[in-house]
């Protein structure tokens, strides 16, 4: 008989040793053509003692990895101000600065922290944009990345994704009786503050979240076969969804949060379902000899893609919810899966084979244009962040499985490599609401 797992979950930031062993570091390998300098000078700390965080730290981390921006370094600043009064335009000016960024952090009520921000256009010497944040000062690096969203969408035109999180899986290499060590990880979009959501000795694969990012599915092998669970991250509760004989695997939520896509082999073949989350009734959509799996919904619910070989290669095809119509959509290669579509529609992200080697590459959806993205051997797993700017993926940097990020055009790079074991299996959530 086989040994099963109990799971132990955990809530708490930096509590436990294995949260620390999960924890990422960014490493940027290529940034954007002409980025927009930009100055974020360190906020002033309105309170006793020391500030919680730097959080205009947080904030000149965000826009550096997106790849369109190059902050002023804080050893050349020939200032610090706090307020326009103190602003010298001919600083900035003399470190070829366009925009500059101030502000204050204050101590609030109930260990609250509020942040107040200015954004000033140096080469017209006006303030353009000016805001505040508040929330529970062991919440200061969240607010950091609310405010690098407001900046970031202010210069560019798009929502930023900085106050998003991410799952994924890290996997320690052998533990007692050489098992190997699986975690359920979340952390902020930049892989601070990791919390392990579950551990195992067992596999745990294909994270997802769901649409309003406060329940997570996954597949589990603590049963001793995969299972999925669906998971909630307030209150740490677990739910079994299936326990099929043969595959319980990929699930993604839909739009709206009612139903569930996931692959099963119960009936032979591996197939598409769908199972209504409030009365567990399933629905098969493929039918077919092929391997049907890995099901990524369309962002208006009526259509999935999904990934099959029934051409004799894995493929992309498109399934209408309407009329049942299946067709395939990829052509350009002989493989082409998982599937993960931006919120726009538009643009697939998707492992694309070139050359021999498994890269992520964006498919459009208009254009039937395909654009490779990577150039290392081995990319899989991509997850596209919530503004379509970003997709994190997961390939193998020497002997060991990383997580790394590129921007939609291919343009800018970096790595979050873990401080310990492999990381693999990403997952971007979507929007979180400000709390």
């Amino acid at each position: 008989m086989k040994n099963l797992v109990a799971a132990m979950l955990s809530v708490v930031l930096f509590l436990t040793t294995a949260a620390a062993r999960a924890d990422l570091t960014i490493e940027i390998t290529q940034g954007s053509d002409n980025p927009t300098a930009i100055a974020v000078v360190p906020l002033a700390w309105q309170g006793p003692g020391t500030a919680p965080e730097d959080v205009s730290l947080v904030v000149e981390s965000d826009l550096l990895r997106s790849g369109q921006f190059s902050p002023v370094a804080r050893a050349d600043m020939l200032g610090m101000p706090s307020t326009q009064e103190e602003v010298f335009y001919r600083d900035w000016r003399a470190l070829e600065t366009e925009y500059l960024l101030i502000g204050k952090a204050t101590p609030g009520p109930n260990a609250g922290l509020r942040v107040d921000y200015e954004l000033f256009d140096v080469l017209r010497q006006t303030r353009v944009f000016s805001g505040y944040e508040s929330g529970p000062a062991s919440d200061a690096r969240m607010l950091g990345h609310r405010v690098a969203d407001k900046i970031y969408e202010h210069l560019t035109g798009v929502r930023g994704a900085f106050a998003t999180r991410l799952l994924y899986v890290s996997v320690t290499r052998g533990g007692p009786g050489n098992k190997d060590y699986y975690r359920l990880t979340m952390s902020d979009s930049d892989g601070a503050r990791p919390i392990v959501l579950l551990e195992s000795r067992e596999p745990l694969l294909a994270p997802a979240w769901a649409p309003d990012a406060r329940q997570i599915a996954y597949v589990s092998f603590e049963t001793g076969r995969p299972a999925i669970f669906r998971q909630d991250l307030a209150t740490g509760q677990r739910e079994q969804l299936t326990n099929f004989q043969g595959l319980n695997s990929a699930p993604a939520w839909s739009p709206d949060g009612k139903t569930m896509a996931m692959v099963l082999s119960k009936d032979g073949n591996p197939d598409i379902f769908l199972m209504d989350l409030a009365t567990r009734q399933l629905t098969n959509i493929t039918n077919n000899y092929a391997i049907e799996t890995e099901p990524a919904w369309m962002p208006d619910g009526k259509a999935l893609l999904f990934t099959s070989d029934r051409g004799g290669k894995p493929q992309i095809y498109r399934y209408d919810l309407a009329n049942g119509a299946t067709k395939r959509i990829s052509f350009e290669g002989t493989y082409n899966a998982r599937a993960r579509v931006a919120q726009d529609g538009r643009n697939v992200v998707l492992v694309h084979q070139a050359d021999g080697n498994f890269n992520i590459a964006v498919l459009d959806l208009v254009t039937n244009r395909m654009q490779v993205l990577t150039s290392t051997q081995l990319d899989e797993s991509p997850s596209i962040a919530p503004n379509g700017s970003m997709v994190l993926y997961a390939t193998k940097f020497g002997d060991r499985g990383i997580l790394a990020a590129v921007s939609a055009d291919g343009g800018a790079k970096f790595r979050l490599p873990s401080r310990e074991g492999d990381v693999r299996e990403p997952a971007w959530s979507p929007y979180l609401s400000a709390k």
